[in-house]
């Protein structure tokens, strides 16, 4: 039943419309009868036109909307990329800068030392343990790095190159209880030692030893390679006198050194190669 009564709807709309088409095709002739009765259809239809019409230019409106909002989204992804490529640019350059300025110290430590040339190293493996003590770089033999060749950073130093393999060499810092420097204080010149020491070093600090009743010395006082011993260049600094100490004399005194460098955040070095090295290994690779 309801088949039939949306089926009848449907006819009577299309007849209702064929109707009206042709009334209006037959009224545009000139002097037809039917004129007037187009005219009524038009005053009739006028508001629907007019509905339909702006029912039109709202869904194009809407659309162009749509089409607008669509757009600034994907501006708006374009520019949320743009932002994050940025912001690692920044922080590229934040890690440049402080690179160069760790470069710019080191080449005013090596201005010290006409004689050696410095290459970059980054640590790649150390011992268990919360401070770098012993440890392994990523430079060898084929870099013209040999056992002894001194290891700094841009604040002071570092240790010594104990063993090397082709691409890479361990190292032994100032604070390993295996590890002795020729050093002075740097405001009277007198010649000390220092010592790593195997309770000191979980602290991150390091013996200052050979300290006779007449050396002048003060907690504060910059501790340097002294240049003795033939493995560490002159004037390199170790660190500063934390805290000195008596056993039962004068004669025993020594001293609590706080390394320049912080050997719990360690990861790139410099290694000094001495240029009779660089000689060297040339002359061994042009026999090769």
């Amino acid at each position: 039943m309801l088949r039939r009564i949306i089926k009848s709807k449907l006819f009577i709309l299309l007849t209702v419309t064929v109707i009206v088409l042709v009334i209006m095709g037959l009224s545009s002739r000139k002097n037809s009868k039917l004129k007037y009765v187009s005219n009524a259809f038009t005053v009739v239809l006028t508001p629907f036109q007019e509905l339909i019409n702006y029912i039109g230019t709202q869904i194009d409106e809407a659309s162009i909307y749509l089409r607008d909002i669509k757009v600034v989204n994907e501006e708006n992804e374009v520019l949320k990329a743009r932002i994050a490529e940025l912001e690692n640019e920044i922080k590229e350059l934040s890690g440049y800068k402080i690179k160069n300025d760790e470069l710019r110290e080191a080449l005013n430590i090596k201005q010290q030392f006409s004689d050696v040339e410095f290459l970059g190293a980054n640590i790649i493996a150390k011992d268990v343990g919360n401070w770098f003590n012993t440890f392994t770089i990523d430079r060898g033999i084929s870099d013209k790095i040999s056992v002894d060749s001194t290891v700094i950073t841009s604040k002071g130093l570092v240790g010594r190159v104990v063993s090397t393999d082709l691409i890479s060499a361990r190292v032994v810092s100032i604070i390993d209880e295996d590890s002795t420097v020729s050093a002075r204080i740097a405001k009277t010149g007198n010649l000390v030692f220092v010592r790593g020491d195997l309770k000191l070093k979980d602290q991150g600090l390091c013996k200052l030893e050979n300290i006779f009743p007449d050396v002048d010395i003060s907690v504060g006082d910059t501790i340097e390679t002294s240049g003795l011993g033939g493995i560490y260049p002159k004037g390199i600094t170790i660190g500063t006198v934390k805290e000195i100490r008596r056993k039962t004399s004068d004669m025993n005194r020594y001293a609590i050194i706080e390394p320049a460098v912080d050997f719990k955040r360690l990861e790139e070095v410099f290694v000094l190669i001495g240029k009779d090295n660089i000689e060297k290994a040339g002359e061994r690779e042009d026999e090769g």
